[in-house]
């Protein structure tokens, strides 16, 4: 077994694992996948399929407004991207549609090259979304700074506003988002109330609809705010205003295909990639939410008591990437918009209850039966009311959430910027400027070191804060070229990141110190030192080095300086979590924190492969060990076992209370509870008692009054007042380690107790069978915690059948042999074991 990362090399050697025809399914094991079969359709796919086609038509025909593109492009788009992407996609969960991020982009394209040759722009993003699907690209897309995707979004969002005010004010948009920001005061001093009154109704609805009280509004929330909203405000229009201007469908028969693109090839090659980028992002982006959604979903249990939604598989992106990619070359193919995932009808879409991605495709096919069959009920709806709603989705673009996020992170200028470049210059622009923005603020901050010396008692503190690149050698340069030679000084390293001309040049000052007889200490910002111990240098056991060193931040201030060197590694000592406000400023609190942080940061990378093996196949250990609970020892440690190796009870004085004795008051029969539970049903292969010197459980039976308070301590010490006869009696050998006697009667009386609990062992029922049946061996241990030196009692002792009780010393090189049918310690003398 490795001495870094402990694994079991033989499976087979316990017990083999049951054959899936057998049927049998270990406790805890996860449910069987469900076997692939037909396309099936619940009720709750239904109905769910149902609320989004209702929120999918009117926001499908106002984005189509909104570009200023033929209505019924709208929802071809909306049809494709529901059937297609529906089964093709890699979320299944996820509802395509007309993509409200391009909703600028597509309506420049069509002001500047016409609506045939878009669509030809969008057969050519779809092609180029497949390939990067099949390259496996979505997770790079993702990898872009998040202040520069949600300030694309939120720029797009709130062109979007400024676009569709100008249309609920009963005009027509600009070509820009800083003309229609410019031409807005002068469209507010001419305008007639009808479009206004119609699009604040609308938008009015859409904000109080999901907010109404008590039963009736929880009876009408099942009702889209979408459709609600526009369906009152289309009721209100054909009666208050029946001239306002409204959805004009034209036939089927005159609907526009695409054409050749014309124009220059560059131009036209940034409009596809544009395209491809905006799609892209929002569809990806949206696929993240919709598994966290998913995820929320089916962690919180039905308030009816319903049955729980089922877990849904993680996305795959580059799946979704490519299935976004069909979607837009037929949409585009079919003269429909380009496609993307939506948040507002994805997110409706897990609230409404979808369990597959049959939601997604039904929704699709009741747009595509809509836009057949309901034309006439769709001319009724006003412009004035779709503006109104894709407004308000372009409000709801600016995310408020991802602000705060964006400037906890000190990314609001990178933010600020993206969203600036988006209005005055375009998308694509606008990515292009965030990007700049983002590479100069990292250099800002690689480049930023503030560098302090002070002086306190004649020991100098240097102090460098931020990342230690060749830009700040100059200034490193001379602050430490200040400090007198051979001088006593600490240098506290508050970074992460050192590259090899800051090394170099604090490595020279640093030899030339202590060859004149300087002391020089390094530590991080807490405190710690830097360096490692020399023995530990070459060690492979790296997850240990945290562990080892961690009471050098409580006593870094009453410590000697020390010399140490800065090209020794740091451990991990930053804790990135802060605790919480209930614990103050506990140190208990903070070093259990630091050490969570620590096991996740480095250890749990290591043993999660071996950890999800046994989880899978549950634990079987190969032995009992029971010892005390003295935190000084780590049993893991000291037998250099691993996760699943040894099944472990701990108490204190290592006792193991006689049979029958748990029938007593203020006795439990946890100890035997643990034996029988260990041999019987995990089939243990030995059991070890292990002592330790000091055990302060001895120290008490040593000096106990008679006039002690039977406490609930007192009465569980009372199974090691055996051990103390044991002790004193003159029947018995002498318990001693080989080569010598015991020092004290401590120690005298900790070898004795592991000897006697032995006997205590060997009476309970299950343990006396398994050793009839030579299926069981006992072994006696004590381990002296100030030489770290572990002992075991002689395999006679140990059996119960020598009359030595004599602990071997176990040195390195240390083997067992078989001899005469049992296993003893080579040599079995009074001599060290091991090479």
């Amino acid at each position: 077994m490795s001495a870094c990362v402990p694994t079991r090399n033989d499976h087979s050697s316990r017990s083999s694992r049951p054959s899936p025809a057998s049927g049998f399914k270990r406790p805890h094991s996860p449910p069987p996948s469900p076997r692939r079969g037909r396309f099936r359709v619940s009720g709750a796919d239904l109905s769910a399929s149902i609320t989004v086609f209702l929120i999918a038509v009117p926001m499908s025909l106002g984005l189509a407004v909104a570009m200023d593109a033929p209505l019924a492009a709208g929802l071809v788009s909306a049809a494709i991207g529901g059937i297609v992407a529906g089964l093709l996609g890699g979320t299944p969960l996820q509802v395509s549609g007309p993509s409200a991020g391009l909703t600028v982009v597509t309506a420049e394209l069509i002001q500047i090259y016409g609506w045939r040759t878009t669509c030809a722009i969008t057969i050519g993003a779809g092609l180029l979304q497949i390939l990067l699907g099949s390259l496996r690209a979505a997770r790079s897309a993702l990898a872009v700074s998040p202040a520069i995707v949600h300030g694309t979004l939120a720029g797009i969002g709130v062109a979007i506003a400024l676009a569709q005010m100008h249309i609920v004010l009963g005009g027509s948009p600009q070509s820009t988002a800083l003309d229609n920001a410019l031409s807005l005061p002068a469209r507010l001093q001419h305008f007639s109330p009808a479009a206004p009154l119609i699009g604040a109704l609308t938008i009015a609805l859409l904000m109080v609809w999901p907010r109404l009280p008590g039963r009736v509004g929880k009876a009408l929330g099942r009702i889209p705010a979408a459709l609600a909203a526009v369906v009152a405000a289309t009721a209100v229009a054909a009666v208050a205003t029946p001239g306002i201007a409204r959805v004009d469908l034209p036939s089927w028969r005159s609907h526009a295909l695409p054409e050749l693109p014309q124009g220059p090839v560059a131009a036209l090659a940034a409009a596809v990639f544009t395209v491809m980028l905006v799609a892209s992002l929002e569809s990806l982006l949206a696929a993240v939410s919709v598994d966290k959604l998913a995820a929320d979903r089916a962690a919180t249990p039905p308030k009816d008591g319903s049955t729980p939604s089922p877990p849904v598989k993680r996305s795959d992106l580059d799946r979704e990437l490519r299935a976004q990619g069909v979607a837009n070359t037929l949409s585009g193919l079919a003269g429909g918009l380009a496609v993307s995932g939506g948040a507002v009808r994805s997110s409706a879409n897990v609230r409404a209850g979808a369990q597959t991605r049959a939601a997604t495709v039904l929704h699709g096919v009741w747009v595509l039966l809509a836009a057949v069959l309901l034309v006439t009920a769709l001319e009724w709806i006003p412009l004035a009311a779709l503006a109104a709603l894709v407004m308000v989705v372009g409000i709801q673009m600016v995310n408020f959430a991802h602000i705060r996020k964006v400037h906890r992170h000190r990314e609001f200028l990178v933010y600020g910027a993206t969203i600036s470049g988006v209005l005055l210059a375009g998308v694509l622009e606008g990515v292009a400027i965030g990007i700049v923005v983002a590479v100069a603020v990292a250099l800002h901050r690689l480049a930023r070191t503030r560098i302090t010396v002070t002086e306190r008692d004649g020991r100098y503190l240097v102090t460098a804060r931020g990342q230690l690149t060749f830009l700040a050698v100059p200034r490193l340069s001379r602050m430490l070229g200040r400090l007198p030679h051979g001088v006593d000084a600490v240098v506290e390293l508050d970074g992460f990141f050192m590259d090899h001309a800051a090394y170099e040049t604090i490595q020279d000052w640093y030899a030339a110190q202590t060859a004149m007889g300087g002391r020089i200490e390094f530590t991080g910002r807490s405190g710690g030192r830097i360096a490692e111990p020399a023995s530990a240098a070459h060690s492979c056991c790296r997850p240990w080095t945290p562990w080892r060193n961690h009471h050098c931040h409580d006593r870094v201030q009453d410590a000697a300086p020390t010399t140490a060197d800065p090209a020794a590694p740091a451990p991990a000592k930053t804790v990135p979590l802060t605790v919480a406000a209930s614990t103050g400023d506990r140190p208990g609190a903070h070093r259990l924190l630091s050490g969570l942080s620590s096991f996740q940061r480095t250890t749990a990378p290591l043993v999660r492969e071996e950890l999800n093996r046994l989880a899978t196949e549950g634990q079987r250990p190969s032995q009992l060990f029971l010892t005390c609970a003295d935190s000084r020892l780590v049993t893991s440690m000291i037998t250099a076992s691993g996760p699943g190796d040894l099944f472990t009870v701990r108490n204190v004085g290592n006792l193991v209370p006689p049979p029958g004795t748990g029938d007593e008051a203020g006795t439990d029969d946890s100890v035997a509870a643990a034996i029988e539970y260990a041999v019987d049903v995990l089939e243990v292969e030995s059991i070890t008692v292990c002592g330790h010197s000091g055990c302060g459980a001895m120290q008490a039976l040593l000096g106990a009054a008679p006039e002690t308070p039977r406490t609930p301590l007192w009465r569980w010490l009372r199974h090691g007042l055996p051990s103390l006869e044991r002790m004193r009696s003159r029947h018995h050998s002498w318990a001693r380690i080989a080569g010598r006697l015991p020092t004290d009667a401590m120690e005298q009386l900790c070898l004795t107790n592991v000897v006697q609990q032995l006997e205590h062992l060997r009476a309970h029922e299950s343990v006396a069978r398994r050793l009839a049946a030579g299926t069981l061996q006992l072994h006696g241990m004590y381990f002296h915690v100030g030489e770290a030196q572990a002992y075991l009692l002689t395999e006679g002792a140990s059996s119960g059948t020598g009359p030595d009780e004599v602990f071997a010393r176990v040195a390195p090189g240390a083997v067992w042999s078989a001899a005469d049918g049992a296993e003893s310690l080579l040599p079995a003398s009074d001599t060290v074991v091991g090479a």
